[in-house]
């Protein structure tokens, strides 16, 4: 985890730790928001992790979806992207 993530993730530990054992377990998405918010921090870093975690609790609300959410996983900007090759195009 950066170390940005880690300052970021410190409220969301404190809220694990103080308020969830009371809120109980009704939660709409698996992972919950607060386990969503952590494996986010920790795949993507400070800023993206937390735009996603963001996004998921502006998703969680009695009108939004529910099930099974995962956090993306993250992508490779520096790969080369694979280039089409005779086998990919239709032959006409």
């Amino acid at each position: 985890m950066t170390p940005l993530a880690f300052v970021i993730s410190l409220p969301v530990r404190a809220y694990r730790r103080t308020f969830s054992p009371f809120v109980g377990h009704n939660c709409r998405y698996q992972p919950t928001c607060s386990a969503y918010a952590m494996e986010a921090l920790e795949k993507h870093g400070g800023l993206k992790g937390s735009w996603l975690t963001i996004r998921r609790i502006g998703r969680c609300h009695p009108l939004g979806g529910m099930g099974y959410d995962p956090v993306p996983e993250p992508q490779d900007r520096h790969a080369p992207k694979a280039k089409p090759t005779s086998e990919d195009t239709p032959d006409a």
